[in-house]
């Protein structure tokens, strides 16, 4: 099974996430290709089985350089006529898609618009999503106040190693070990 983990990180809490999936994909015995994105990269979606994505939250949605680069690769699927009418599943096609967030005004609600942003890309290509997972991940720069006073509680720092541990145990789940 090829495996890609494609990741947007701005603050080092989606990277934290990042670098869980690829050490656990790899402890399962399979090949993965880590890339952290930072705007359109010319990246064969379709060439991989299972696909993870993340990125942190930011105003609802997705960081900027992910916005962008699933801008392009729509754009790109398109052109190719690879986006069918009705979006029909493409087998063996798996999707995760993920996101750190603060949550501090509204909690989780304040992530779900950027993982359905995220998913649309590969809900389009026919892939299956097989998971939306919601990380908390703390406030950093002039908002590091925001981790100890939002909607979650005191959220400093998240993700921990509980998190992660919790993620690896999802990730074994799904890879089928």
């Amino acid at each position: 099974m090829k495996v890609l983990n494609l990741y947007f990180s701005s603050t080092g809490n989606t990277a934290k996430v990042a670098e869980r999936i690829t050490a656990t994909v790899e402890q399962s015995g399979h090949q993965i290709d880590t890339v952290k994105v930072t705007g359109d990269q010319a990246l064969d979606l379709l060439g991989y089985d299972f696909i993870f994505v993340g990125s942190g939250v930011y105003q609802w949605l997705p960081g900027k350089g992910l916005q962008e680069f699933i801008a392009a690769r729509l754009a790109h699927y398109a052109a190719a006529g690879e986006i069918k009418f009705a979006s029909p599943r493409r087998p063996g096609k798996k999707v995760v898609v993920y996101c750190t967030y603060g949550g501090a005004h509204t909690g989780i609600n304040e992530a779900i618009p950027a993982v359905k942003f995220m998913g649309q890309l590969f809900d389009h290509l026919g892939f299956e999503i097989v998971g939306e997972w919601y990380v908390v991940g703390e406030y950093h720069g002039k908002y590091k106040d925001f981790s100890s006073g939002g909607r979650l509680g005191n959220i400093q720092g998240r993700p921990n190693q509980a998190d992660l541990k919790d993620l690896a145990e999802k990730i074994t789940g799904l890879m089928g070990v």
